[in-house]
């Protein structure tokens, strides 16, 4: 593990981890922000396939695939306000070493918000281009036998799914643990 360069990359991160982590804890950190990446990666697959985009969503999600790829240099990002997350880290050792790991994941989801946003400015006709022709094959592949059991039973299924569901603020919540209190009992 190099201390004299700063993490570039998220590969970096995965090499590191799987070849000189050996604390447990900074395992499970580790491979938190790897899971959250991956995660990251596969939503903005998902954006892709919800419409054909226009050059604004497309030009987003096309940073965000960039950033969330395995190899792209993460040395020189740095998140801005509200985040300064890299404004937490304790020294200009750590600042300069994982100032754009810390950053990453900020930067990703501000980018995702501003796609949705954008998103929600198109027409209805333009959300559902893309998934269209899934939506056709999937609902003749899919057709009810019966036409006139399938309502009753979609009524039947919400009404059992709802049924077990507790309420928010009922009375069956007796057997719940306050929530945590920090010694001293205030926040």
């Amino acid at each position: 593990h190099d201390k004299i360069r700063p993490i570039s990359s998220i590969g970096q991160v995965q090499s590191y981890m799987e070849h000189h982590c050996s604390n447990s804890t900074d395992r499970r950190i580790l491979l938190m922000f790897l899971d959250i990446c991956s995660e990251l990666s596969k939503l903005c697959q998902h954006f892709e396939a919800l419409h054909a985009g226009t050059p604004v969503t497309n030009n987003l999600l096309e940073k965000c695939k960039t950033l969330v790829s395995q190899s792209n240099d993460l040395s020189s990002l740095r998140a801005k306000y509200p985040h300064d997350v890299v404004n937490h880290l304790s020294c200009d050792e750590a600042r300069n070493h994982y100032g754009g790991v810390v950053s990453l994941i900020p930067i990703i989801l501000d980018l995702m918000k501003e796609w949705v946003a954008h998103s929600e400015k198109l027409p209805r006709k333009a959300l559902h281009q893309v998934s269209e022709p899934q939506a056709a094959t999937l609902a003749t592949a899919h057709a009810p036998q019966a036409s006139g059991t399938q309502p009753q039973l979609r009524k039947q299924n919400c009404a059992q799914l709802t049924q077990n569901v507790p309420k928010p603020g009922g009375k069956d919540q007796g057997s719940s643990k306050p929530p945590w209190r920090p010694p001293g009992g205030k926040l």
